[in-house]
């Protein structure tokens, strides 16, 4: 109908109008504007599908593209030939449907029409959500860039899962998909799968999208959405919820797309709020609010494995009962331990909300999906885990900044060295453990420019990290930071072996762990722990170090005196704020990461997000596929993805 044409028609010129105010193409993109006619890059022919009319964006080559505004709406005369086709391709869809497929180009995720330029625009008018299309793609060179990266890891999910709906903006986003919905990307999916998982996608879509319109705008992706919310519920909620039960469960998790969305502004507290810290243990035990010894504040540490089976848990747990010992009968602790599944650790919490428990702390950033899913289901509850890059609102994480002890053990490894030649051991690669070696290799370069720091992962698969050491003959380790209760082992800290092959421990770093908690405590008992409103916009990550007393160093007695005295003067400068491991020229194996006149230090989020290693490292990130089972579970939620 040519009223219908007419009505396109000031949609697109509105478009190009504003385009042309704002000082972008008014016209729809042709393909070959930015990619040329380069016949060297490969074509594959993907076949007909229905494809989502929204990632229809332009035209294959030069010619009818400025028919079109930018927006896909017609912007020629009433009265041309073209409207006239338009307008009978329009009867055609009201009154049988427009069967047909166009042929379109894919390029990076995108759709660039060959034929059928009308048929797209008649449809994207009429609102219609798909199109069936004749696919050929074509594959850009790999290289290393975000955008390309991520669209070859999209080349791998498509090749299991043939969707083109779900979009992520974060490389990684595939896989955690795919592992989230109990499968993985090396092999074809069912095909009840892939038809559920579309049809989950787009229960949730039509949901947030919904809500995107109403006024709650976010930039996160739908994708990126999708991916949150299938952390906190599980997919088949998706697909036995009603319409009402999903859009409920979406404004309760809308705080979560919130902090997403400002994923690169955590907030990072790096000292406690003591303000009120002397009024704490008063003769007169005024204290509170609202705890008392007849109603003391009660927590609840759940661990998904045995405490004494982990070098990790058991410092915690000598924190959780340290908590009992300084506060007596105002601090009630509870523990669940190997709560591993799903199930178990729900039942966990539920038995701590059960009791009333005011605080649940979990100790492991791989538990923060499952904590994240509790703080969203009991909002009166303080949930707490333990790691460093995770962002949340429902989940106030915490993480101590260790590189400040690693980057003293460096220098004093480095002086007691007689060969330039350091080990270091380090366990999982996800962030916060890269800082960590990166400032043991600049405390080591300070002492002796000329040291390398031989680096070994302990969680490759069939691997050992001992016949590493002594195949390169070094004699001075950094080995794991912590003693493993049901191990006892002397090849912890900065050691150094013997000619006999003895072990002489020199140093070990410290995770105060009780300290931390009593900090936390003090917090909640003080009436300072942060406003639930304060987080609705950013995460916060408490990440206390060596100047609150939550992170130090052991010294050996036996260590050589200038030693000491040499870790004691860095110490107190850490400690000052006058020196710092990332402030000044800072080199990666690749080159240059910080000029020499930077006047500050890298950004807590730099440190944090670290995926280099110092030029003075011998080793590197190592690859997923490497990792022994345990060492793949711990990267799922913060692990520097290396494929």
């Amino acid at each position: 109908m040519k009223e219908d044409y007419s009505k396109a028609q000031r949609k697109g010129k509105r478009a190009y109008q504003k385009d042309i105010a704002s000082g972008h193409y008014p016209f729809l993109p042709a393909l070959e504007d930015f990619i040329g006619n380069q016949g060297s890059l490969p074509e594959q022919p993907i076949g007909i599908r229905d494809i989502p009319l929204s990632l229809v964006t332009g035209t294959r080559t030069k010619g009818r593209q400025e028919a079109f505004a930018s927006n896909y709406m017609p912007i020629l005369d009433e009265k041309s030939e073209f409207a006239l086709k338009w307008s009978v391709l329009y009867d055609a869809q009201i009154s049988e449907g427009i069967h047909d497929a166009v042929k379109v180009y894919e390029y990076m995720g995108f759709f660039y029409t060959l034929e059928g330029n009308k048929r797209v625009s008649v449809l994207k008018y009429l609102e219609v959500p798909t199109i069936t299309a004749d696919v050929t793609r074509i594959v850009p060179p790999e290289r290393d860039d975000p955008g390309t990266k991520l669209y070859y890891e999209f080349m791998k999910f498509f090749e299991a899962v043939p969707l083109y709906e779900i979009r992520f903006s974060e490389y990684g986003s595939y896989e955690k998909l795919a592992d989230l919905w109990g499968y993985s990307l090396e092999s074809p999916w069912p095909e009840d799968e892939v038809v559920n998982l579309r049809s989950a996608y787009n229960a949730f879509a039509a949901g947030y999208e919904a809500a995107q319109k109403s006024g709650q705008k976010l930039i996160i992706t739908t994708g990126d959405a999708f991916l949150i919310y299938l952390n906190i519920y599980p997919p088949e909620s998706l697909l036995n919820d009603t319409k009402k039960e999903i859009d409920a469960k979406i404004q309760r998790v809308w705080n979560e797309f919130r902090v997403e969305s400002n994923k690169y502004s955590i907030d990072f507290v790096e000292n406690p709020d003591t303000e009120k810290k002397e009024t704490l243990l008063s003769p007169l035990k005024k204290i509170l609010p609202g705890f008392t010894r007849e109603r003391p504040l009660k927590i609840a540490f759940i661990y998904d494995i045995n405490p004494e089976e982990s070098r990790w848990y058991y410092g915690h747990e000598l924190g959780r009962n340290h908590l009992n010992e300084t506060f007596g009968n105002l601090v009630e602790t509870s523990f669940y331990i190997n709560c591993e599944t799903e199930e178990e650790f729900l039942e966990a919490v539920s038995e701590a909300a059960d009791d009333d428990a005011d605080v649940i702390i979990t100790p492991s950033s791989s538990q923060m999906n499952l904590t994240q899913r509790a703080a969203i289901n009991y909002p009166k509850i303080k949930f707490l885990n333990c790691s460093v890059n995770l962002t949340s609102s429902a989940v106030l994480t915490y993480y101590g900044r260790m590189y400040e002890a690693k980057f003293l053990m460096g220098a004093l490894a480095a002086s007691v060295s007689r060969n330039s030649r350091i080990g270091y051991v380090a366990d999982y690669p996800i962030y916060g453990t890269v800082a960590n070696i990166n400032a043991f290799a600049l405390g080591a370069a300070m002492i002796d420019p000329y040291v390398e720091v031989h680096l070994a992962w302990s969680t490759l698969e069939n691997k050992d990290w001992h016949q590493f050491m002594d195949d390169r003959n070094i004699r001075v380790v950094s080995g794991p930071d912590l003693i493993k209760p049901s191990e006892a082992s002397r090849e912890y800290g900065i050691y150094q072996v013997k000619e006999d092959g003895s072990i002489h421990n020199l140093a070990a770093p410290v995770w105060d762990w009780g300290r931390y908690y009593e900090l936390i405590v003090q917090t909640i008992l003080n009436d300072t722990w942060p406003d639930k409103a304060a987080s609705k916009e950013h995460a916060l990550n408490y990440w206390w170090g060596m100047s609150s007393g939550v992170i130090d160093v052991i010294l050996s007695k036996d260590l050589p005196f200038y030693s000491r005295k040499m870790v004691d003067l860095m110490r107190n400068s850490l400690v000052a704020g006058t020196l710092n491991p990332f402030a000044g020229e800072l080199h990666s194996q690749k080159g240059i990461v910080q000029e020499a006149d930077a006047a500050v230090r890298l950004t807590n989020e730099q440190i944090v997000s670290m995926d280099w290693l110092n030029d003075n490292v011998v080793g590197s990130l190592p690859v997923k596929a490497a990792l022994s089972e345990s060492g793949k579970k711990a990267i799922k939620t913060s692990g520097v993805l290396k494929e």
